[in-house]
């Protein structure tokens, strides 16, 4: 995929996470694990084919790059799941519901500082670039998000919503099955 295809996607996605979660939404499986999977996906898939992880590698990536890497999926979930602390979880015609608070940008805002940091610091200790695949990032970061708003809805004991129908109801638009309080 090409590089401008891959930064809409990725864009198209987080706009819809991002608007979809300030608005409020039912909270259902495929919504909260949808956007975090494929991002996580697509990062894994553009780190396979930059890295031909099947061949030994071919641009050289060692312990210490794999080091980073590691540290860097670890702090993306940690960072995710101080972002899904702070999401008002709460139950709404009867099933469960998300909604971002001030709070959860707050926390972006801080998490982004810190992966920006950390990625600096992965590039002078001679991470490739190409080694850092944003979609993994930000994927990481939603699932992080994702396991923490998940734990929360299911030690609850409220229903979490239904899943919606149609290939587009994983990116929020397809709303025929959902209405506002």
């Amino acid at each position: 995929m090409h590089g401008w295809m891959s930064a809409v996607l990725i864009a198209a996605v987080v706009v819809a996470v991002v608007v979809r979660r300030l608005r409020g939404e039912p909270l259902n499986a495929r919504d909260l694990f949808g956007p975090p999977v494929v991002l996580t996906a697509l990062g894994v898939w553009s780190l396979w084919q930059h890295h031909d992880l099947r061949h030994g590698l071919r641009h050289g990536l060692g312990a210490v790059d794999w080091a980073w890497i590691a540290a860097g999926l670890v702090l993306g979930l940690a960072t995710g799941a101080l972002r899904g602390a702070t999401v008002r979880v709460e139950a709404r015609q009867g099933v469960l519901w998300q909604r971002w608070t001030g709070w959860t940008f707050l926390v972006a805002a801080g998490s982004l500082a810190v992966m920006a940091g950390f990625s600096f610091l992965a590039e002078h200790a001679g991470l490739p670039a190409d080694a850092r695949p944003t979609q993994l990032s930000i994927g990481i970061g939603f699932l992080g998000e994702a396991l923490t708003v998940g734990l929360r809805g299911l030690t609850s004991g409220i229903p979490f919503a239904p899943e919606r129908r149609g290939p587009s109801a994983l990116l929020g638009l397809d709303r025929t099955r959902q209405q506002r309080p």
